[in-house]
Parts: C-alpha cells; structure tokens; sequence
C-alpha cells in the first residue's frame, strides 16, 4: 500500500474516534484509536514531512487525554493527515 492511501485510512479512523468520543462511545473510540495507531507501522516514513511524523507519533496521546480533548485532537489530526494524503 502507498503512504496516500495508509494516510488517508489513519484519517478516517481517527474520524471515527472524534465521532465514538463524542456519542459516548468510548468502545468504538479506543477501537479505532488503537487501529490508527497499527496503521502508523505501514508509513514509509522516508518520504513523509516531519510534521507529519510528530503527528503520527502523538496518536498515542489520544488514548490517554480526557475524552473531550481527545476528540478534539482526534479530528483536528484527521483533518491534517487528510490534507497532506492528497498533497502526495
């Protein structure tokens, strides 16, 4: 798989976790977190910018951080990471 498409399902997924967190579903929100987070894996991150690479690598930090600013983070990444999927 290309970095363009890894990017734009790590996106999607932490949509989905904006979305669990703020229906209260913490279950479906840690799922897809979790799933985000494997994905990272799959980067080739020789050709990534840096700032990219400092968002892919706080990801974890959406598990711990209290549900609202989780969700928060969670889509203001997914709105970054789309971006830069298409800039590929």
């Amino acid at each position: 798989m290309d970095n363009k498409q890894i990017l734009g399902d790590i996106a999607l997924d932490l949509k989905r976790v904006a979305i669990g967190f703020h229906r209260g579903s913490d279950a479906m929100a840690m799922r897809f977190i979790d799933e985000a987070i494997k994905r990272r894996s799959e980067i080739d991150e020789k050709n990534i910018k840096p700032y990219l690479k400092k968002i892919l690598e706080d990801l974890i930090k959406i598990k711990t951080d209290k549900k609202e600013k989780a969700a928060e983070d969670a889509l203001m990444y997914s709105t970054i990471i789309q971006n830069a999927s298409q800039a590929i």
